[in-house]
């Protein structure tokens, strides 16, 4: 689980990309040139993956080992949620 400092800082961050999500919704419905929206798109993507980032370092540096301490096949469980989570991203 994140602590409340990650949690406040993570939840910031998505506060921000739903207003650039607004915003987005904005341009499509005006007649804006499909770049910009594009450019606007590409931000809110970045952003989205910069938290995807943290919360999986997060998941790497404590529930990883925390798995560990709990015997070899909670340990398994864990690294398997890894790989599978990791297989997600990379697609």
């Amino acid at each position: 689980m994140l602590d409340d400092s990650q949690q406040q800082t993570l939840v910031t961050r998505l506060n921000r990309i739903e207003g650039q999500i607004r915003g987005i919704r904005r341009m499509v419905q005006e007649p804006r040139l499909c770049i910009e929206i594009l450019q606007q798109l590409a931000a809110a993507e970045a952003a989205l993956n910069r938290i995807s980032l943290a919360v999986f370092k997060h998941h790497v540096d404590t529930c990883v080992p925390e798995g560990a301490n709990l015997g070899p096949e909670e340990t398994r469980k864990r690294l398997t949620e890894l790989v599978d989570i990791f297989d997600r991203f990379s697609k």
